[in-house]
């Protein structure tokens, strides 16, 4: 694979639905643990949000590594551990990636295995950390290319 320039415009649209996600997901009232723990519906709605958020977050390493590094990933932990290998990501946000991975596959594979309060306490405590991750993101997007002089244009 040949590293080419990132493509803002999927950078924008993938960066508008995840803040949409998240605040979709604050829009639940994430406030008062016992209301959500008794409203199945909010539940359905919150695992739903997160796990949209993540995929799209995914979705965004996986064009900068395509896009920017010429490297392919296959699984989502594969994309933290190499943003970290081509210094887009620190080793901290990377492992935190890692973890944002083993929960969205837990999410779409293992979901019988999550309870209510698992959902609420990443909700409610963690869901910050896809915004922070998608910021330094956002950043590397912006970053010309190895050997690439910096426009106006880029992401």
């Amino acid at each position: 694979m040949t590293p080419a320039k990132v493509n803002g415009s999927v950078i924008v649209e993938k960066t508008a639905w995840i803040r949409k996600m998240l605040a979709d997901l604050r829009d639940l009232g994430l406030d008062d643990r016992e209301e959500f723990l008794a409203d199945k519906h909010k539940q359905a709605a919150a695992e739903s949000y997160v796990r949209r958020a993540l995929e799209a977050l995914f979705d965004v390493g996986r064009h900068i590594l395509a896009r920017k590094f010429g490297a392919a990933a296959a699984e989502y932990k594969d994309i933290a551990r190499m943003l970290f290998e081509k210094k887009a990501l620190t080793k901290k946000e990377s492992d935190l990636l890692r973890l944002m991975a083993g929960y969205r596959n837990r999410l779409v594979h293992f979901y019988h295995e999550i309870g209510p309060e698992e959902l609420f306490e990443i909700c409610a405590k963690d869901s910050a950390d896809i915004q922070k991750i998608l910021n330094r993101l956002i950043e590397k997007a912006k970053e010309p290319r190895a050997g690439q002089a910096a426009t106006k244009n880029s992401a």
